[in-house]
């Protein structure tokens, strides 16, 4: 059988997949161009990450196509159910990049509090002529240990993000539409692991009591979190959205910055990917990465691991 890696795939999940009597085409086919690619070469798997668009029409048009593999958690570029209802079957690998978009949300939370998001930026400019100036702008950061950190869905993501909060002796807090409770282990380099239960709360308390918000939720038919969600938080809050663009209303985030309702905002997703807002990109007040959470070596490892183990039970 003849898998089309797209988006690329690990070299681990590779040899897997050729050990598994699969051959893997790791070319990457322009979306125009994909349908004649498939059909000429008769694939019978494609694999594709977040770029890559498997719609009803692409599904049509290719009879050979077994199955959809998709590298990650996100699923919102490809359309499963009628893939399914085509007999298709459709993976994923939900739990493979958990751990690196958390470190990530921390990687904003820790540049933030300290205002490295802004002196990394004022120092290679004035660093020689301002010091003292900066030293005294950026000396009133603050430590995560102690605050509170509020979760906005409590799936495989915020679960990490809750563990890491753990660790580093925060108050953590966490709201979801379905789950209820979740035992939050976390695992020490010895060995030894501690497990603490965490009942969620609604979502207004959430807001009222976090002095950070991280959110961790699904694609959303409306924004979660806009002008009436950011009246209910803390004055000088710090919020960050690792999720999906378009959940966070962003000239409201703005609005609540210049207010100060807002202290600072790291932002990782866009309502309008590729290019973000003009006003986000050029905003003091943000610590900005360019939808890089599950971008990491070892989540990579693990997609390509995951998806060929899949692969080679469902079709081998």
């Amino acid at each position: 059988m003849k898998i089309l890696a797209n988006d690329g795939i690990s070299q681990s999940g590779i040899d897997a997949l050729e050990k598994g009597g699969f051959e893997v085409i790791t070319t990457k086919v322009a979306q125009n161009q994909l349908e004649n690619y498939i059909n000429e070469n008769n694939l019978d798997v494609i694999l594709v990450k977040d770029t890559t668009q498997i719609r009803q029409e692409l599904i049509d048009a290719c009879p050979s196509i077994k199955l959809i593999g998709i590298g990650g958690i996100g699923m919102d570029n490809v359309d499963i159910e009628y893939a399914q209802d085509q007999g298709l079957h459709v993976i994923n690998t939900p739990a493979a990049s958990s751990n690196s978009v958390a470190e990530l949300v921390y990687a904003h939370l820790f540049g933030m509090a300290r205002f490295l998001h802004s002196s990394n930026r004022e120092m290679p400019l004035e660093g020689d002529s301002r010091f003292k100036e900066l030293r005294k702008a950026y000396s009133q950061g603050v430590e995560l240990r102690g605050k509170t950190i509020g979760i906005l869905g409590f799936g495989k993501v915020g679960q990490e993000v809750a563990k890491i909060g753990l660790g580093l002796g925060m108050n953590v807090i966490a709201t979801d539409k379905i789950i209820t409770s979740a035992p939050i282990s976390v695992d020490f380099f010895n060995g030894q692991k501690i497990t603490i239960n965490i009942d969620t709360i609604s979502k207004d308390e959430l807001l009222k009591k976090s002095d950070f918000i991280s959110l961790h939720v699904s694609e959303q038919e409306d924004y979660i979190i806009s002008k009436a969600e950011f009246a209910k938080m803390k004055d000088g809050v710090g919020i960050v959205n690792t999720s999906r663009g378009g959940i966070l209303h962003e000239v409201d985030l703005v609005t609540a910055i210049e207010t100060g309702k807002v202290q600072f905002a790291g932002l990782d997703v866009f309502e309008t990917e590729p290019k973000p807002a003009v006003q986000l990109l050029m905003n003091p007040e943000m610590s900005l990465t360019p939808h890089i959470g599950g971008a990491t070596k070892e989540t990579q490892e693990r997609i390509g691991i995951e998806l060929a183990n899949q692969i080679i039970a469902l079709l081998s």
